[in-house]
């Protein structure tokens, strides 16, 4: 497999009050394509940081990214806009569907966002299925589960196919019992949609299903 994700020497410093702070020093690291990718390490380690640069979200203080071959600091905002709607999904912890939209309305709408035109119904449909929600298409989010929810926002993040999936602590609000039909979720969507998945927990369970973990500890690399 060819790697889809290359992480150079990437530092990130923030200002803060009388200094700044160092979140990433240094990372170097690779994902293959197709896999599911781990990013574990404490609350303040960078993994968050990283996600969040590897989807072009934030800009690394200095270091390269390439995604896909492409070089994305040199990428004008414009271009950078156009990686995350086309070519990148996100799930983050707050699940954040649009209230006054039922689930296919929610997974419809990013579709729209991402200038797809046509097959826009069949594809929610489909993508809902994948995630055993077929019979919960018209129902509001409010009328749903938080891991019911979850699901319909991992079928928003897909419904566009994305060749990168990010998740930031898909989990963390979760049980044990959803948290493991998750990880099943996401090993599925590497298998079947070919997607390279990546993202941050702390739930052991997420751990076990990665093809690779990466570690980090006060905004470095320590395993792999």
């Amino acid at each position: 497999m060819n790697d889809i994700i290359k992480v150079k020497n990437v530092n990130r410093i923030f200002p803060v009050a009388g200094g700044t702070f160092q979140a990433l020093s240094d990372v170097t690291v690779s994902i293959k394509e197709g896999g599911l990718t781990v990013l574990r390490g404490r609350s303040g380690s960078g993994k968050t940081t990283l996600l969040n640069i590897i989807g072009a979200l934030d800009k690394p203080s200095s270091g390269s990214v390439e995604i896909d071959g492409r070089s994305i600091e040199k990428l004008s905002e414009k271009e950078r806009e156009i990686l995350r709607r086309t070519q990148i999904g996100f799930v983050f912890q707050s699940v954040s569907l649009i209230p006054t939209m039922n689930a296919f309305q929610n997974v419809e709408f990013s579709m729209r966002l991402a200038g797809i035109k046509e097959g826009r119904a069949e594809r929610a449909e489909e993508c809902l299925r994948m995630v055993g929600l077929e019979k919960r298409m018209n129902h509001m989010p409010a009328e749903m589960s938080g891991g019911e929810q979850q699901r319909v926002a991992i079928a928003r993040a897909i419904a566009h196919r994305p060749k990168i999936l990010l998740a930031d602590e898909p989990t963390a609000e979760l049980d044990s019992a959803m948290a493991a039909e998750m990880a099943k979720l996401f090993r599925m969507l590497t298998e079947k949609e070919k997607i390279t998945v990546v993202m941050t927990t702390h739930d052991t369970e997420m751990m076990t299903a990665g093809d690779s973990i990466i570690e980090l500890e006060n905004g470095q690399l320590v395993s792999r």
